[in-house]
């Protein structure tokens, strides 16, 4: 009898814990503690591949992908380190720095883009969710593949002079900067929230 057939017996909790063992597995990795090796560009291709397997209602495809390496990574940050000079006198050297350094710290950075032309069909939400999905199966992909990640955004997501530099269309806006390598550490596990108390069930009245 097929696994997927409706009148499947349940796995038993030993077993399905050893099924959904790689998903409980994944771990955030600070991109301060992503190193080289990245995925190569082959490499890359295939976990993109995996991230476009996706929840996307009416075949909008609303996501591509910007990548970043190198000497590109650097190139960002000193730009956005001049942008919050010139905006903010004030700022201090910290946050300068800070900002120079946002993509040099993991060798290699994809910046997932949600594409929400006006659609009479499709909700904009819908999209950007499906894009937000993309980011996700990509930080699965990645861990599968024996690398690290880390979604991040900050301020540069939803700047409109970074979407320049991006080349970001007038509709299209930053889901998330995954920045990738491989673990420098042994991300630690955090608290987890208990899905029960989460959970209710609605009843008709």
């Amino acid at each position: 009898m097929s696994p997927n057939t409706p009148d499947s017996p349940p796995a038993s909790p030993s077993s399905l814990d050893r099924q959904l063992a790689p998903l409980d597995a994944r771990r955030s990795v600070p991109a301060r503690q992503l190193d080289a090796p990245a995925p190569d560009a082959a490499t890359l291709a295939r976990l993109l591949r995996s991230a476009s397997r996706v929840p996307d209602h009416g075949k909008r495809v609303p996501w591509r992908f910007i990548t970043m390496r190198g000497d590109a990574r650097h190139a960002v940050g000193d730009r956005l380190a001049a942008l919050t000079a010139s905006r903010d006198p004030q700022a201090g050297e910290g946050a300068i720095e800070k900002d120079r350094q946002r993509f040099s710290h993991a060798p290699l950075v994809v910046t997932v883009v949600a594409r929400l032309e006006p659609d009479d069909k499709i909700p904009a939400q819908e999209r950007l969710l499906t894009a937000g999905c993309v980011c996700f199966a990509l930080l699965q992909a990645a861990q599968a593949a024996g690398f690290a990640g880390t979604w991040l955004t900050g301020w540069p997501a939803y700047d409109p002079t970074v979407h320049e530099w991006l080349g970001l269309a007038e509709h299209e806006t930053v889901a998330g900067f995954i920045h990738l390598g491989t673990p420098g550490i042994d991300a630690p596990e955090r608290d987890r929230p208990d899905p029960d108390a989460l959970s209710t069930e609605w009843r008709a009245p």
